[in-house]
């Protein structure tokens, strides 16, 4: 890259680490990327604010023939052709394609600027970098803080009774000593004030010929360890699926969005079936923009509401 490039400059302002960073993709190393430390390179999406996001929408968004726009980066991105029309009919396409990218594996800083350096739009780097640059420094900074605010963890003392591993006997038919966890053929992400329509699925799901065996929080987690551990542990190593109940209070649960990025980043794309959106009454809100491109489970269609139990089910029962 020329000094007087765009990754020269991320370096000269106090970004570049001492060692070089790993490229973030099959890329010369003379990248915007590369001129980041590595922990700047790495950082994810969430890092750049709305203004820097506005500002890449205003270069993006329109179409052009002779610079690349916001669908030649969703390619880029490994977006489908119909995930690509989907993003078409949103107000700001740019804004919909980076919330839905930054749910996927490999999305970061690093790897928004070396696509934009492939695809020839230096003139966005030129413009942005000082921005870009900023919010990764506040970015670190805050995390630097919270880390810092963390409380001092005294070291556990042993005794001589055994332990079990961590987050073995996290289920209510779980083994104490690990031997054999509980297994589920569904994780059900819900809010509480959906717990009534969870327990009608349990009535359909368990209690009749489909035998399925779903994991309901309330129902089947044993209480007293970290509620995020937990998700983690029971979405990728103890269920086969994930059902989502979407509702406008599910919109407002953080614990619902981790789990539901949790999910999606163990299955890119939904390529392995492994998230299944489900609508069971009337939303207020706009369907949250993540789970646009997954076939969405509707009980409030009142023409496919008698084979709603019946596809789920198939769908849960899936190899």
């Amino acid at each position: 890259m020329a000094a007087g490039g765009p990754g020269a400059e991320f370096a000269s302002r106090g970004l570049s680490g001492s060692a070089p960073a790993p490229s973030p993709g099959p890329a010369p190393s003379s990248t915007p990327a590369s001129a980041l430390s590595p922990a700047a390179a790495a950082l994810p999406l969430a890092a750049l604010n709305v203004r820097v996001r506005r500002r890449l929408a205003l270069h993006l968004n329109p179409r052009t023939a002779v610079a690349a726009d916001w669908t030649v980066l969703a390619e880029e991105m490994g977006f489908e052709y119909l995930e690509i029309r989907q993003l078409e009919a949103r107000p700001d396409p740019t804004a919909a394609l980076l919330d839905a990218w930054q749910a996927r594996p490999g999305a970061s800083v690093g790897r928004l600027l070396w696509l934009l350096e492939q695809l020839g739009r230096k003139d966005v780097l030129q413009e942005l970098r000082a921005d870009i640059e900023e919010n990764c420094l506040k970015y670190i900074r805050k995390q630097q803080e919270l880390e810092a605010e963390k409380p001092l963890q005294v070291a556990r003392v042993d005794s001589s009774v055994p332990r079990t591993e961590e987050l073995t006997g996290i289920t209510t038919l779980d083994d104490p000593l690990g031997q054999a966890p509980e297994l589920f053929d569904a994780f059900i992400c819900y809010c509480p004030s959906d717990l009534q329509f969870v327990q009608e699925m349990i009535r359909q799901l368990e209690q009749t010929e489909h035998r399925l065996k779903l994991c309901v929080s309330d129902r089947d987690v044993l209480p007293g360890t970290c509620v995020w551990s937990i998700a983690s542990e029971l979405i990728e190593k103890r269920c086969r699926r994930m059902v989502v109940v979407v509702s406008d209070d599910y919109l407002q649960s953080k614990e619902c969005d981790f789990q539901t990025k949790f999910a999606l980043s163990l299955s890119p794309g939904a390529h392995q079936k492994r998230l299944i959106p489900i609508r069971y009454k009337a939303m207020k809100k706009e369907f949250p923009s993540i789970l646009r491109f997954i076939t969405v489970c509707d009980y409030t269609n009142p023409c496919t509401k008698s084979w709603f139990w019946t596809r789920l089910a198939k769908a849960l029962s899936l190899p």
